[in-house]
């Protein structure tokens, strides 16, 4: 028993994923948000109440059912298939041919180890075969999916799977920079290290195309 909780622990401080997939049960939703919210909120009174916390105390009382309601609606709402953003791709009439690329979108998921913010930015890129996709629906695809507990690799992948899927095409890209504060605010505690996954599929893993991407990355956004 002791070495199984060693080799758990051992996958949770070094943030290894063992699934490609999201490890949802099949029975994930037999029942409705707000049984959820009901379920968690027990479950968070129960953490409190351990720690020695006082819920009669007014600044407490609610923190139980704000937890419930974050984790159900907010921030793991991404793992609901129903909230899964409609992906609507439009032919390319004006026949742009060159690479697309929306950078600096804002990626705020949760570490499926700690439960600890995984906060940073996404760099997202594709090359059309006939088809387009909104500018919005790209940042939505984004937080869709960083809306569960995660592992960064497999959120990379996933962003271009799901956009590979929408435009019937490849060539797709993804790069993502974010800090993990189960590193930054406990274990070694290092404030300054981020860490970058990356996916390209298609032409993207021709070393000009990936180094053109990389470039468009780094230019400065002035407005």
């Amino acid at each position: 028993m002791i070495k199984n909780e060693e080799f758990q622990d051992e996958i949770g401080d070094n943030h290894v994923s063992l699934s490609a997939k999201n490890p949802v049960r099949d029975d994930a939703f037999d029942i409705t948000d707000d049984e959820k919210i009901e379920k968690i909120k027990k479950d968070v009174e129960s953490i409190l109440l351990t720690l020695g916390m006082d819920l009669t105390d007014d600044s407490l009382k609610g923190t139980p059912n704000r937890v419930a309601k974050m984790f159900v609606k907010e921030i793991f709402g991404g793992l609901n298939p129903a909230k899964k953003p409609k992906a609507s791709t439009f032919d390319n009439n004006y026949k742009y041919g060159e690479m697309l690329v929306e950078k600096n979108i804002i990626v705020y998921s949760t570490c499926e180890h700690h439960l600890l913010p995984i906060i940073g930015r996404a760099h997202v890129a594709y090359i059309s075969n006939g088809s387009v996709i909104g500018l919005s629906k790209m940042n939505r695809i984004v937080e869709y999916y960083a809306k569960r507990p995660q592992v960064q690799e497999r959120l990379t992948m996933q962003i271009v799977q799901e956009l590979q899927i929408a435009l019937g095409t490849e060539d797709v890209a993804c790069v993502i920079d974010a800090k993990h504060l189960c590193v930054n605010s406990r274990g070694i505690s290092d404030i300054e290290s981020s860490t970058v996954t990356s996916e390209f599929g298609g032409k993207f893993k021709d070393n000009v195309t990936r180094r053109e991407f990389l470039d468009y990355i780094k230019l400065e956004t002035k407005f």
